[in-house]
């Protein structure tokens, strides 16, 4: 679960040339053990190990316009006592596999197949994509984004067969009476618009083989 810090590698697949910057958060034996009480308490899953089967890409936006803050933000392995909404959940912080600068610059946060809490229901199948922006709920991802989530995404599909659903974080609740929807608190739920829905219809476009419903 490490990698070295901002090391830049060129990842090649059929018809995918994707740059990934490595900037892990931090992941120790306490991020670990708060992942696995997740699991056995939202899931009733019991694992030791805290892999995923990834069957769904989850985009999302930060609601923060600054990278470095972005990153931060998910760097802890505890929640911070701001997040009063989440907080009687878990006190595992949120996270996700990948963040996208407003440039385009992709950096991958933990390993793919590494449980994130990012989307509620759904962390044992989902690999998570954060984007720098939408501050007070604004539609401003930017082209570069857009083109990066598409290699991103594409790279991803590539790799992992399983692979059958693309969405936006605003729609995870579809999935509530699926095979994949596990969780079990009836009132831990919140209202999410992000990444906005014009910036998701502009990636499945682009992605048409992937699905947005169960």
């Amino acid at each position: 679960m490490r990698f070295a810090a901002a090391a830049l590698t060129l990842l090649l697949l059929p018809l995918f040339a994707l740059e990934i910057v490595e900037r892990p958060i931090l992941f120790g034996p306490e991020r670990i053990e708060l992942t696995r009480e997740y699991i056995r308490e939202h899931y009733a899953v019991s694992k030791e190990d805290i892999s995923i089967v990834p069957k769904i890409v989850v985009v999302h936006y930060t609601a923060i316009d600054d990278l470095n803050r972005s990153f931060e933000a998910f760097y802890p392995q505890r929640l911070p006592g701001h997040r009063d909404d989440i907080a009687r959940a878990s006190a595992l912080n949120v996270s996700a596999h990948f963040l996208v600068d407003r440039d385009g610059t992709v950096y991958r946060l933990m390993e793919e197949t590494t449980m994130a809490r990012h989307v509620i229901g759904l962390n044992l199948f989902a690999i998570g994509i954060e984007n720098v922006g939408g501050a007070d709920g604004r539609d401003d991802l930017t082209e570069a984004q857009l083109e990066a989530n598409i290699e991103l995404v594409g790279y991803l599909a590539a790799k992992y067969p399983t692979i059958e659903y693309l969405i936006g974080h605003y729609e995870y609740r579809n999935f509530e009476k699926s095979r994949l929807w596990l969780e079990r608190d009836a009132g831990y739920r919140t209202t999410k618009k992000d990444p906005g829905e014009r910036f998701m219809e502009r990636l499945r476009k682009a992605l048409p083989g992937l699905k947005s419903r169960p």
